[in-house]
């Protein structure tokens, strides 16, 4: 297909309301300078139930070749297709300009969404003439975020013998993983495949862990940056902690435990969960009494190792200098406060998933039972194997996924984890009744759907339909739902509701994309250097991302993402050379490329 043959353009642009998108009127403008341009369609400008009107305005123009620009562009390369055929063309002679593909979204990138469509119409994919040139690089890496996408880029760099920090917000490694019981659809312990890797982490010589810690500031280029990082005080020596425990046994303040998702409590002085690395002692500033207003000091006093806690430490900030940044930082849990009419937060055996998470695990504040949330003697609402077990279930799927008034995407893991946690309360509690309602199971990876026949087959009562309402009547939770397959809307009565909530952006992603000068989806996810063929790298050299924080997976396509970003890295320490930043490259330049490889 030669670059000179007439051609028309087709734009798809859904705008759905967005302001801020790629002016494609501008890029319309640009593209109709080339003289193999003779027409330009807008999406507005076809009925694409009529192909064959299109066919002929497509031997109306004489055209012999048609380029899809936009977003979602193969959703009318079917109908153009068929247009082709009709008209007597040859449809191989269709090419895509997908903007999107190419993180093209807003205003501030229609450049580069000119430069996306010169080089179809130049007959260049995109990503052959927008290369930077190289520059060299220093061989420390800092890697963003302590799950296991974190915890996987940085074995596998330290274990090439490279030096890496890894940087984590809370004050231990092992992010949401380290929360679960089990992993589906195998049902190994989560615990089992995580701990040893943090371990690995703690001991590896060549990792220096950076907990408790947040970046502040990212100055540079690639291969050569300079991180600020705020260390928040601990007030607790590291090196001198025997972690012994004293000083939280004795500390009069307490506060609901991150790690266990809120559902007990945990002293002011405390380490996150038993296996926590490092397996230390720190004060929560924001709980603590003496930070608070001056007074207590019990830890101080109890503690057996002199000057092991300085209630008075202050925070700090130091600098790196790294040549790469791998960016884990994962997810938060959509808020299932927001949906007012499932009852999270005003009833209190409304659950979500992550809750159910900590009640199954015998390492949870129930020792693995599943107990009714009740009041302690301070009023706080929280879990304790002394309680009364529920004896029926509902989970609920798409807790903020699929749905227009939230998130559009799917999360991809709901179902999965759901069925999995049907599987284990049908375990703890066997002749309890469980129901799941979901919309579509999408049971999508290696062993899934194979999973989901497995989990039918235990007694799971597993109904397609939407539910409308959860209702609380006579001491039980009444839901108003829907049986699809049996068309029929039905009222059911459950001691215990959990909520299957999506996964949503950290609340900190834009800002942190700010300081390190990438891009993040309509979505607010971490943009990547081409949807589907380079899914860890970005348009900012030597920025790579990886796991949820680029979009909703699950351990496994996480994992693997995150060998993928270290991989990018140890490729270009080992050449002592990285590329540029392809978002410097200015349209002239992407074009220059593109004309040279068309002669």
């Amino acid at each position: 297909m030669g670059e000179n043959e007439m051609t028309g353009i087709f734009f798809c642009c859904n705008l759905n309301g967005n302001e801020d998108v790629v002016d494609i009127f501008e890029v319309a403008k640009n593209a109709e300078k080339n003289s193999t341009v003779t027409v330009v369609w807008y999406s507005t400008d076809i009925f694409l139930s009529n192909v064959k009107s299109f066919a002929s305005e497509i031997n109306k123009n004489d055209l012999k070749r048609l380029i899809i620009a936009g977003n979602k562009t193969g959703s009318v390369k079917s109908f153009l297709t068929e247009a082709m055929v009709i008209a007597g063309k040859n449809p191989k002679n269709i090419l895509m300009a997908d903007f999107n593909e190419y993180g093209a979204n807003t205003k501030a990138e229609t450049e580069r969404a000119k430069a996306i469509l010169e080089c179809a119409i130049l007959g260049i994919p995109f990503e052959t003439a927008s290369v930077p040139d190289e520059t060299s690089v220093l061989t420390d890496t800092l890697v963003i975020g302590g799950g296991i996408a974190g915890i996987q880029a940085s074995l596998e760099i330290a274990n090439g013998n490279q030096k890496v920090y890894l940087l984590e917000r809370t004050a231990t490694i092992g992010g949401h993983m380290a929360m679960f019981d089990k992993t589906f659809p195998t049902l190994d312990c989560a615990a089992c495949i995580l701990t040893p890797k943090m371990v690995e982490v703690g001991q590896h010589q060549m990792i220096e862990l950076l907990t408790y810690c947040e970046v502040k500031g990212v100055t540079g280029g690639p291969g050569n940056y300079k991180v600020r990082i705020l260390k928040k005080a601990k007030r607790v020596n590291l090196a001198s902690c025997i972690s012994c425990g004293t000083c939280s046994e004795k500390c009069p303040s307490k506060t609901f435990s991150e790690f266990d998702a809120y559902t007990s409590l945990r002293k002011a002085i405390y380490i996150p969960f038993p296996q926590a690395v490092p397996n230390k002692y720190l004060i929560d500033a924001d709980s603590c009494i003496y930070v608070e207003n001056g007074k207590c000091g019990v830890c101080v006093k109890v503690c057996p190792v002199d000057s092991c806690i300085n209630l008075d430490e202050k925070d700090e900030e130091v600098e790196i200098t790294v040549g790469n940044i791998i960016v884990a930082t994962g997810f938060k849990v959509f808020d299932a406060k927001k949906i007012e009419r499932y009852g999270y937060g005003k009833y209190p055996n409304v659950i979500t998933s992550l809750e159910l998470e900590r009640l199954v695990n015998a390492a949870g504040p129930t020792a693995g039972d599943i107990c009714f949330r009740k009041p302690d003697k301070k009023g706080n609402m929280v879990f304790t194997n002394d309680n009364e077990k529920p004896k029926s279930f509902a989970l609920i799927h798409c807790i903020g996924s699929r749905d227009e008034n939230y998130n559009k995407y799917c999360s991809r893991v709901c179902c999965m984890y759901s069925l999995k946690l049907a599987h284990l309360i049908k375990e703890k509690l066997p002749d309890a009744d469980v129901f799941e309602y979901f919309i579509d199971m999408r049971a999508f990876g290696k062993g899934y759907e194979e999973f989901y026949d497995r989990i039918k087959e235990e007694g799971v009562n597993i109904i397609r339909g939407k539910t409308a309402k959860v209702e609380e009547e006579n001491g039980q939770l009444l839901l108003r739902t829907e049986d699809v397959i049996n068309d029929s809307l039905i009222e059911q009565k459950v001691d215990m509701v959990v909520l299957a909530v999506g996964l949503e952006p950290r609340e900190d992603a834009v800002e942190l994309a700010k300081m390190l000068g990438i891009s993040t989806s309509c979505d607010g996810w971490f943009l990547e250097a081409n949807s589907i063929c380079d899914t860890v790298d970005t348009y900012t050299g030597g920025i790579t991302i990886a796991g949820v924080c680029q979009g909703p997976k699950d351990i496994p396509d996480t994992v693997a993402q995150a060998s993928a970003a270290s991989s990018q890295v140890l490729k270009s320490i080992i050449n002592g050379k990285i590329r540029k930043s392809i978002k410097d490259l200015s349209y002239n330049k992407i074009v220059s490329n593109a004309k040279e490889f068309s002669k």
